[in-house]
């Protein structure tokens, strides 16, 4: 019997958190453990008890939450990951990949990872074209991690642009053809 393939879900501060949420529920009844790491400001958005209701495992937040555990979690975490998710993904959390920082246990887990790593970016048109966020893509494509291009939509400020996460059933189909 082949074994339980474990994603780690990469939840950052963007408005379109509501829809990682869905993203969960769809990779569990697709037969995936998710285990999810929300950015601190991803908090202010969405509570980690409801993560940790939709996924029924525990949610990690901090590089230092840990009370009482000799795990050193962002490794234990990164070596348990077939593949990280990050959806929805900020500027910030693109930039921070980019560039190598690891000031919070994302950041430490993406890096420390062998795992494939699939970026679903959501914020503002301007943010997402600007030249300095569309360099780091480049750089990141070229280092291997992949990428699944945001839609044009409504946006969180009231325009329409090119910065809408991609439908939930689109990340779907992506993360199955790259755990075959």
């Amino acid at each position: 019997m082949a074994r339980e393939k474990n994603i780690i879900l990469g939840v950052t501060a963007s408005i379109a958190i509501y829809k990682a949420c869905d993203i969960l529920r769809r990779l569990k009844q697709t037969g995936y453990s998710v285990t999810v790491v929300q950015t601190p400001e991803s908090e202010e958005l969405i509570k980690p008890i409801v993560f940790m209701s939709l996924s029924g495992n525990q949610v990690y937040r901090g590089l230092f939450d840990s009370q009482g555990s000799w795990e050193i979690e962002h490794i234990s975490l990164a070596k348990l990951a077939d593949l990280v998710l990050v959806a929805p993904a900020t500027a910030n959390i693109i930039a921070k990949i980019a560039c190598g920082i690891c000031d919070d246990l994302l950041s430490c887990v993406i890096l420390a990872t062998r795992a494939p790593v699939l970026i679903a970016p959501a914020m503002n048109e301007n943010m997402y074209k600007n030249k300095i966020t569309q360099g780091n893509i480049a750089k990141l494509k070229s280092l291997g991690y992949k990428f699944i291009e945001p839609t044009k939509g409504k946006l969180a400020c009231g325009d329409t642009g090119l910065g809408c996460l991609a439908e939930v059933e689109t990340i779907i189909k992506e993360v199955q053809k790259i755990l075959k």
